[in-house]
């Protein structure tokens, strides 16, 4: 399918407005950035965007729905849990730093935005990460790979090591995604891999 020169634009809009908001913090960035950047007027973008959070939220629900979608395959696939959590890890691990690093934006950025806006963006990025861990998470619980405990816990757990590792020191001392994903598994299982 060939996109229309709207749906072009929308995707330039998207792109540019996600380099800068990984740049700078949310209330750095203004609608005249944007447009400077795609090259485009205030008013095409306006046209596409009805205000900096509606372009935002746009931004942040297209990349959550795009990692849920690459991380429900790894939740789908065959396996141990200790297989799929490590497939899970490469999968994010093998992304480009700056898709990996949205990730980032929805703690950074949450609470600068109000009700229904916040909830919306916290309920996209519990889908599209901790609920997958989740759900492989309990699959382990069942089969005995992992003591018994409580699967919700036990992602945002296995979330909090992640992000860790989103450092820029991080990245300096593991060169590679496997290496990455191989020490987070292991100091995960460690702790609470079943005896």
């Amino acid at each position: 399918m060939i996109a229309t020169r709207s749906e072009t634009i929308a995707s330039s809009i998207l792109s540019a407005a996600q380099a800068l908001f990984l740049a700078k913090n949310y209330g750095e960035v203004s609608m005249d950035d944007i447009a400077q950047v795609v090259g485009v007027t205030k008013g095409a973008l306006y046209y596409h965007f009805a205000s900096k959070e509606a372009l935002y939220v746009a931004m942040m629900n297209t990349a959550l729905r795009d990692k849920q979608a690459l991380f429900e395959e790894v939740v789908k696939s065959q396996g141990t849990c200790r297989e799929r959590l490590r497939r899970m890890a490469l999968a994010f691990f093998h992304l480009p730093r700056e898709k990996r690093d949205l990730f980032k934006l929805v703690r950074r950025d949450i609470n600068i935005f109000q009700d229904p806006t916040r909830t919306q963006l916290i309920r996209a990025y519990q889908a599209a990460l901790p609920e997958q861990l989740e759900a492989i998470i309990a699959d382990g619980i069942r089969d005995g790979e992992i003591i018994p405990a409580d699967p919700r816990l036990l992602s945002w757990l296995k979330v909090a090591m992640v992000e860790v590792i989103l450092t820029r020191y991080a990245e300096s001392v593991f060169r590679d995604p496997d290496g990455t994903a191989d020490f987070i598994i292991n100091m995960f299982f460690n702790g609470v891999g079943a005896r």
